[in-house]
This record gives C-alpha cells, sequence and structure tokens, in this order.
C-alpha cells in the first residue's frame, strides 16, 4: 500500500496539503468537504483537488508532504499548472544560489 500526497484549493483560495494511503483519493477529498476534519479544511469548504501524487513508499510520500509544505504560493501554484522550469526558478535563493539539501 502507497500514499497519496495531495494539495487542495480551499474556498479562500489558500491551500492545504495533505496525504492519505491507499489507493483512492476521491474518499478523503469527500471528507474534507463534509467537514470530517477539524482545523485548516473545516472552516475553508468546499475545496476542490488541484494537484496529487502517489508514491510506492510511504516514507517518500511523507517526505514530499513535508516539502510541499514549506513551499512558496508562487512554487505550489507553478507545481499545479506542471511549469517545471518557474519550479526550478523559484527552487533558487533570493541570492541566486541553489538550495542545498
Amino acid at each position: 500500500m502507497g500514499i497519496y500526497v495531495y494539495m487542495l484549493r480551499c474556498v479562500d483560495n489558500s491551500f492545504y496539503v495533505g496525504s492519505a494511503t491507499g489507493d483512492d483519493l476521491s474518499p478523503r477529498i469527500d471528507q474534507h468537504n463534509a467537514g470530517s476534519f477539524p482545523g485548516c479544511t473545516f472552516s475553508r469548504r468546499p475545496v476542490i483537488l488541484v494537484w496529487s501524487e502517489y508514491f510506492d513508499r510511504i516514507t517518500d510520500g511523507i517526505a514530499a508532504e513535508r516539502k510541499l509544505k514549506g513551499w512558496s504560493r508562487a512554487k505550489k501554484e507553478a507545481l499545479i499548472r506542471s511549469d517545471w522550469a518557474e519550479v526550478s526558478r523559484l527552487a533558487q535563493r533570493r541570492a541566486g544560489l541553489p538550495k542545498t539539501g
């Protein structure tokens, strides 16, 4: 069993990044929209799935989720558009040096 990492766009135009184990992401999105989870998405419904990726290894998915949560809004929007050149550009430090790690 693997894990999905996903990004939701909330009604207030904010993003939520989460993860769910299993082979079908639809029930998890339905749970968010039903208000099953207290927290970020509860008061920002309805939510729309804007991006997801499946990972065979749960540890890889959790690492990706943590990384995405730290991304800027602009970088998340570039990922949603699959604009890899922009994701790469935004991964650069302000001084123009590549990030390490």
